[in-house]
Formats: structure tokens, C-alpha cells, sequence
């Protein structure tokens, strides 16, 4: 392939509305172009990346047995009404009706129309284990595009689908495919942590978030040297006593005078966070719920919403907080709370002689305990982990918080879809069983942007050697000699012939720029071919995160051969048919 030939329109300055690195490179580097909020045009050089990553994931994915096909992007309504998604996926789900009035929706995740084609197509058990799989563009409605092609509205996505006879079966495959996302990790190239996650709008019992590591990554995430990984609305920790057990003293009511937030009281109390109960007032669904947490934590809304089972979770208006404490927002507390469900966090029942508000304004009540003065509907895990917490796994070191971007997903669904769309089979006795299902999705196109956010330099982009759009660039500083041109060509055809992507810079410009240009795209291997070089019969190679004095000097076939040896494609027949000493 020759540059001069090839779209690649690379730009020296940083786009205005590029806001992380990724983007920045990527348009810098002629791979994307932004056609609107949220939309982005692949260029030659972008596709050819996303289809190395692609290719990656379909061998992974055909290995464990997966049979790929390609479903619709327009998905009608009532597969949505019948899983109870449509009104649960919120505005991002972008619905649209057709000129007969019928309602669809743009496919955000395809687990309705899977589970649909398998009520129709599976009868037996005969026909399971079975895994599905396809590549298709997804399409959700941000409100607030970001991040290049990490955060559009549409996106490229690889998303899987487990049909089985049991829990058991699919606990198997699950595991299996958790090794299959590990190896494209590691196949890609970027560092990458997998995490307990929450299964979210998708739904299902279990899931594992696998994360690349980037300070630009839009989740936190919470891991331990011992293994264990848990994104922050799923991750949990051994709670942490600060005091011992007092004697429990009588309840005494304090004036606390414009004082409701914890900060203020425990100033004005000289009362440690780790004494007070805080009381927040939540609606599930419309249902208020007290919720409990000792006053250094903070609620984790996204495990308060899975312990009710409830598609929405969000804090009570001013007039319902009114209405359950008699108060204001700032002095609610659980003493004397009537008709109320009440939900503890398990950081709060430990706490002896605790300071929490009296339901009543400017007003808190000192010496509050567990049992004695208030008590529990549900004592849960409620709260967000927080810096110094002990890892609930080992119960020995302390929690490490890094920054992540969701790359992959995985899910063990059972039965929730099957049964919403009547998705059976029978067994051997005859008798009419649920298909248990699991769901494995993977972010093509974030897998590029994650990549460049790891990996890059002040020059540009630094691909890992397996999705490079072009694994090597040929520089001939003046491609118009004779000698540069077919040596140039035959080291072209050397790495070519054997399955490797190999540019030629064949433009009339100046080194430099071929140089800035060849570091720009990240192309790991650079081959400079110059008439002072030949004289000698050398070459120069130099690997794209090698400096200059780390340029190697050497003949034509060891250059080739070299880079053959990396990918595992040396082929010394080639070699020596090739090069001859007419070249030399």
C-alpha cells in the first residue's frame, strides 16, 4: 500500500473538540473524522484497526464454539413491553415509529430479539449448549456525548449470547468465557483488570466488568493484590471499628442550631464522623425508604436498588422527607420513625452511643443504639467503599481505587429474558424447561480508544503489534532512485507475502515529515531506505517506542527478518530467492 494512494489525512494541530488524548490522536492521525455530536466516519486507517480488533475477538469467540450471525438494528416495541426494558432503559434508548405508526426502537444490546429467535428455533435439549454471537452497530442516546468514540451515540459492539439447559451448564460456560475476554485482553494489548460489576438495565444474577486501566477512565474501580476487582457500585469491604463497645448511656436530645450537615454537628458536638447515623430518605419506585449509614460513608444507590429490586432509586423531595421525619432534610433520624420501611447499612449497628438527627429542626439526639432505641427493616450492604477500607476478600490489606474503561462485559442472565419470552426446550423426560441464558458483550470501537489512552507519546500513537492498522512503514528517502525503489519493493513484498500490513511512504516530502507521520499513526516497525544506507547495504529499523540512538543498522534480510520473527512468519526461502547481490 502506498501512502500517496491512501486516504491518511494527517493534521499537525490539536482538534478545538477533542477532549481526551484518544480523540485528539485519532483525528490527528486521519483514522476518524466527527460527522455530528456522537457520530463518527472511520477513515481506511481507523477501519483497519477496528477490523484487526474485530478479527481478534471473532477467533476468540468461534474458539469457544460460537456461531456468529447479524441481527437487526430496529427492533420492534413489544419484545421490549414483554422484558419490561422498554420503559427501564430510559431516554437513552432512541425510539422511532415507521409510516404504519408502529413503535421500534435503535438496538442498544439485542437480548429481546435473541431470545426471540431461540423460542422459535430450539425445542430440544439436544440443541444445547448453544452461543450465538454477531458484530453490529448499537446505537444509545447519550445526552452528553463524550470522549471521542469511547462515549458516542452510535458504536460498533460484539455482543454474545448462552443458551442452556441449567444453571450448571452455564456456570461452565461462563468461566469459559471469561478466559476467552482474558485472552483478548492480553491479545490486544492493554492493561486490564476484570471486576465484579452490577448487571444494571441488562439484568441477570452475576456479572464481570473487564476494565483497561486509564487515569481518563470513567468508573472507579476498587482491587486488592490478593485478586479481587469490583467496580464502585458493586465493590465491598470489611468494616472498620473505630470505637469499642460502650456502655450504652441514655438518649439525650441536643440543640444543634443551623447545624445539619455531619460536618457541622461533629464540629459543633466534637463528635468524630464515625459516631454519627445518617438518615437519608430514598424513593423505590415511588415507595419511600429510610436509609441508614454511618456518617463517613456515602450510600451506594446502585447496590440500594438492586437489594429492592426496583427500576429506579432516587432521593425524596422535601415534601416526603417532611412528611415521614416532621422535619426538614438535615435532621431526619431512625428514632420514633413510624410506617416507614427502615433499611440499616451494616457500618451503622456497631456503632455505640451514636449521634443521629431527632426529627426535628436544629434538634439531634445524642447516645442512640441499635435494638434499644431503633431498629431494622433490612441490614444490608449499602454503602460505597471508600480510601483505607479493608478488602472483604482477604480481610487483610487495604482496597487500591484506580480509574477504568469498560471494555467488556459479561453476564449470567438465567432466566429472566426465557421466561419474559417464553424461550423452553424439553428434556429428556419430555417435560417443558426455561433456557438459561448468559450474555457477553465487548466494545470494538472502545477497545481502539482504551488502547491509545494507555498507550501513546508526545509523537503520536503506539500500537501494540496486533492491531496496528499497519505493522511496518517503509521510508525510501527518494523513492524515484532506481535502487531505493526496488529495494524498497522487494522488502515490501518479503513482509507482505507472509500475512503482515506494510505501508510505503512513497510521497515526495521531506524525511522529517515522513518520519512525524510514521510516529503519528503508531505504526510499530519503521524501515528507512536511503542511497547513503546502501552504500553500505543497511537499512535503518527502529521500533516505534525506541529512541534514536537505538536505531538498528542492518541488511535488508536481516531487517526483514527481524520483524518475521516477531509475528512468527520468518520464511528464509523467501529471503534468500529475493535478495541477491544484483541489489548490492
Amino acid at each position: 500500500m502506498l501512502f500517496s494512494k491512501m486516504l491518511i489525512p494527517t493534521l499537525r494541530e490539536v482538534p478545538q473538540d477533542a477532549d481526551i488524548i484518544s480523540a485528539k490522536l485519532m483525528i490527528r492521525a486521519g483514522m476518524i473524522r466527527k460527522l455530528a455530536s456522537g457520530f463518527y466516519e472511520f477513515l481506511p486507517l481507523g477501519l483497519k484497526a477496528l477490523k484487526k480488533v474485530e478479527n481478534i475477538i471473532r477467533e476468540e469467540m468461534n474458539n469457544a464454539n460460537g456461531q456468529e450471525i447479524s441481527l437487526p438494528l430496529v427492533l420492534p416495541k413489544d419484545l421490549w413491553i414483554k422484558t419490561g426494558r422498554w420503559n427501564v432503559y430510559g431516554k437513552e434508548l432512541f425510539r422511532l415509529k415507521d409510516r404504519k405508526e408502529s413503535e421500534f426502537c435503535l438496538a442498544p444490546t439485542a437480548e429481546e430479539v435473541v431470545t426471540e429467535l431461540i423460542s422459535k428455533e430450539v425445542k430440544s435439549y439436544k440443541q444445547l449448549p448453544l452461543m450465538l454471537y454477531q458484530f453490529g452497530t448499537k446505537f444509545r442516546d447519550e445526552i452528553r456525548p463524550r470522549f471521542g468514540i469511547m462515549r458516542s451515540k452510535e458504536f460498533l459492539m460484539k455482543d454474545a449470547y448462552s443458551f442452556h439447559v441449567d444453571e450448571s451448564d452455564l456456570d461452565t460456560y461462563y468461566k469459559r468465557m471469561y478466559n476467552a475476554y482474558v485472552n483478548i485482553c492480553n491479545r490486544c494489548g492493554f492493561k486490564f483488570r476484570p471486576v465484579e460489576a452490577s448487571s444494571g438495565a441488562i439484568g441477570g444474577p452475576q456479572s464481570c466488568e473487564f476494565m483497561a486501566l486509564a487515569d481518563t477512565g470513567e468508573e472507579e474501580i476498587t482491587w486488592c493484590n490478593c485478586g479481587y476487582g469490583a467496580n464502585s457500585e458493586k465493590a465491598e469491604s470489611v468494616i472498620a471499628t473505630f470505637s469499642p463497645k460502650e456502655d450504652l448511656l441514655n438518649m439525650e436530645e441536643v440543640s444543634t442550631p443551623d447545624a445539619c450537615a455531619v460536618s457541622d454537628v461533629s464540629k459543633f458536638l466534637g463528635v468524630s464522623y464515625e459516631k454519627f447515623i445518617k438518615t437519608m430518605i430514598y424513593l423505590a419506585d415511588g415507595i419511600p425508604v429510610v436509609v441508614l449509614i454511618r456518617g463517613d460513608y456515602d450510600i451506594n444507590e446502585i447496590k440500594l436498588q438492586s437489594l429492592l429490586e426496583a427500576n429506579e432509586v432516587t432521593l425524596a423531595d422535601e415534601e416526603t422527607v417532611i412528611s415521614i421525619t416532621k422535619s426538614p432534610k438535615g435532621f431526619a433520624g431512625p428514632v420514633g420513625l413510624k410506617d416507614v420501611k427502615v433499611i440499616a447499612d451494616l457500618s451503622v449497628i456497631e456503632i455505640s452511643n451514636a449521634v443521629t438527627g431527632a426529627n426535628k429542626k436544629d434538634f439531634h439526639i445524642k447516645n442512640v443504639n441499635y435494638k434499644r432505641d431503633y431498629k431494622a427493616d433490612i441490614i444490608a450492604d449499602v454503602r460505597k467503599v471508600k480510601k483505607g477500607d479493608i478488602c472483604s476478600k482477604c480481610k487483610k490489606e487495604s482496597l487500591q481505587f484506580s480509574r477504568g474503561i469498560e471494555i467488556g462485559h459479561i453476564f449470567k442472565l438465567g432466566t429472566k429474558y426465557s421466561k419474559a419470552l417464553n424461550a423452553v426446550y424439553l428434556d429428556v423426560q419430555g417435560k417443558e424447561n426455561l433456557v438459561v441464558m448468559g450474555c457477553y458483550g465487548i466494545g470494538v470501537t472502545r477497545i481502539l480508544a482504551a488502547t491509545i489512552e494507555q498507550s501513546h507519546d508526545d509523537n503520536g500513537i503506539i500500537w501494540p503489534d496486533n492491531i496496528a492498522p499497519f505493522e511496518a512503514v517503509i521510508v525510501p528517502i527518494n523513492y524515484t532512485d532506481k535502487q531505493t525503489k526496488e529495494v524498497t519493493d522487494v522488502i515490501y513484498k518479503g513482509l507482505s507475502c507472509k500475512g503482515l500490513d506494510v505501508l510505503i511512504d512513497d510521497r515526495d516530502e521531506r524525511a522529517g515529515i515522513k518520519f512525524k507521520d510514521a510516529d503519528l499513526i503508531g505504526t510499530p516497525y519503521r524501515i528507512v531506505v536511503s542511497q547513503k544506507g546502501l552504500l553500505n547495504n543497511t537499512v535503518e529499523l527502529k521500533h516505534r517506542t525506541s529512541d534514536k540512538n537505538a536505531i538498528k543498522l542492518l541488511n535488508p534480510q536481516d531487517a526483514i527478518n527481524e520483524i518475521l520473527r516477531v509475528y512468527n512468519k520468518i520464511d528464509n526461502k523467501f529471503i534468500e530467492a529475493n535478495f541477491n547481490e544484483r541489489f548490492f
